[in-house]
């Protein structure tokens, strides 16, 4: 994989080449937030809890929550891919720039600046509760805010330099949970007992009751490097098409990371982020990309993408809005209307439910439907 220079000067060639879009991407990234606007009405968890008759529905609907602790599910690889899909971006966005003229510390500026609202942003949308204000760093844009500083900090190293910073993230995470010996926070891969606990004691003076912990951002980085990595080599290589050396990176990822939780060296727990959860984690995500560029980007296989492309293309703008408008008024709002509209016809609470997901997420497809009519989109 080569590294991105920065141009001299910008030419057609290259302005045209830096318009492109990958479709893939934006394919990917609407998948997810697809997935997450669903996840948000509530459909998921509802459906696991009351569909213990069946086997087979609960057990799909298991893998659309999070696994409690040692282990992996489906809904885990989300939030890693979508971190590792923002160093993609990230790529196509600097080389855009870079080739329209734009200098390093321009981009630097930028980017500083829409790490500055991802910071905001993921803290506001856990700042207001019930009982009143509260200050809380477990959010996704929150760790988004320092991973994409981090990978557009190290975006211009040679690739091999930037896979042996990963490997010093993840170095570093062991350590920091090995090594310590906080009292009462010397259990590396205990709940409530490890660093990561620690951690948040001192910057929040509480610990996340389902374990999630803030220092999450320094090995969930790799991801978004990661992206970064893969992207840089996707534009390099546009002619080529050839996406086996990302084949071959995921392999080796899940090996690595499976490897250390075999043999019992590093748990894979997605709530702390352990080295072997980000190894798997990532060799997922190259995978998930590369079947989805094979697919649509190489094969041109791009009917019917736009259901998700649409929503993927304001991804920020739908997830803050479904996480702080409709979390804590639209689907209530909504999910009122209906349940009020189905009971004239009798209906069973899970078909209530299910409704109720249903009017929730189309209208929010809806909205974003709207804003692509309208050459809308938000950008941080």
């Amino acid at each position: 994989m080569s590294t991105l220079k920065q141009p001299a000067a910008a030419t057609p060639e290259t302005k045209a080449t830096a318009s492109k879009r990958l479709l893939s991407l934006d394919f990917l990234r609407g998948f997810i937030m697809v997935l997450l606007a669903i996840e948000s009405t509530g459909i998921y968890g509802y459906v696991y809890d009351h569909t213990s008759q069946s086997p087979f529905v609960n057990v799909i609907f298991m893998e659309l929550t999070h696994h409690p602790w040692h282990g992996i599910r489906f809904w885990d690889l989300v939030q890693p891919s979508f971190m590792f899909m923002a160093g993609v971006a990230m790529a196509f966005s600097l080389n855009k720039q870079w080739s329209s003229g734009m200098s390093w510390a321009e981009s630097f500026r930028k980017t500083l600046k829409r790490c500055g609202w991802l910071f905001f942003w993921g803290v506001l949308d856990y700042a207001v509760r019930p009982g009143g204000l509260s200050f809380e760093l477990w959010d996704v844009l929150t760790q988004l805010s320092f991973t994409t500083l981090v990978a557009f900090l190290v975006f211009r190293w040679s690739t091999q330099a930037q896979i042996v910073f990963c490997f010093a993230l993840l170095l570093l995470t062991e350590l920091l949970y090995r090594f310590t010996h906080v009292p009462g926070f010397d259990q590396p891969f205990t709940d409530q007992h490890n660093f990561g606990n620690y951690v948040d004691m001192l910057l929040m003076h509480k610990i996340n009751n389902g374990g999630w912990v803030a220092i999450n951002c320094i090995p969930t980085a790799v991801h978004t490097i990661g992206g970064a990595i893969v992207g840089k080599y996707l534009i390099s290589s546009a002619d080529k098409k050839n996406v086996l050396p990302v084949v071959i990176a995921g392999i080796v990822c899940l090996v690595l990371g499976f490897g250390m939780d075999v043999s019992g060296f590093t748990p894979i727990i997605k709530r702390i982020a352990t080295s072997s959860f980000t190894l798997v984690s990532l060799g997922w995500a190259l995978l998930f990309l590369a079947l989805s560029y094979w697919w649509v980007d190489m094969k041109g296989h791009q009917k019917h993408l736009q259901f998700f492309t649409i929503v993927g293309m304001n991804s920020i703008f739908i997830y803050l809005f479904f996480e702080i408008v409709g979390d804590r008024w639209f689907t209530g709002y909504i999910t009122f209307i209906s349940n009020g509209v189905m009971g004239w016809f009798s209906a069973g609470d899970m078909l209530k439910a299910i409704v109720a997901a249903i009017c929730v997420f189309s209208l929010e497809w809806g909205l974003c439907w709207f804003l692509y009519k309208k050459k809308i989109f938000f950008k941080l």
